[in-house]
């Protein structure tokens, strides 16, 4: 497997796709990549050389954030907002949906399994 920019990426597919498994890069980066490396899209990642490889990984230090800068760069995003006690940062605090979703009947990824609280249905007055 090639190693580009810390991570292996998947021999039998095509070069375009591989580069998609580093986070940061989709098919459009990947794409722009390969064009300004000059490689074929379709070429095997097995396929290319040591120079095919070595232009790719500098192409993406230079001009992406990827990988792991890209997920500390994330995490320091909200944590900013945490802090500054803004909207979404205080939607990131209490676990509920950031962009506006609403949240009486859906949001279950976000909030987590139902909470139920016993004694709510079918309470009945004593006569």
């Amino acid at each position: 497997m090639p190693r580009v920019v810390g991570i292996d990426i998947p021999n039998e597919k095509a070069i375009w796709v591989s580069l998609t498994y580093i986070p940061g890069i989709g098919r459009y980066t990947s794409e722009q990549i390969l064009k300004e490396a000059g490689i074929e899209r379709s070429t095997k990642a097995a396929k290319l050389s040591e120079d095919e490889l070595s232009r790719i990984t500098q192409i993406i230090d230079r001009n992406y954030v990827v990988g792991g800068q890209l997920r500390r760069q994330v995490t320091q995003n909200i944590a900013r907002l945490r802090d500054i006690s803004c909207y979404r940062g205080v939607r990131h605090r209490k676990g509920l949906p950031v962009r506006g979703q609403h949240t009486q009947s859906n949001a279950r990824t976000r909030k987590g399994p139902r909470k139920t609280v016993a004694g709510k249905k079918g309470v009945k007055e004593a006569r």
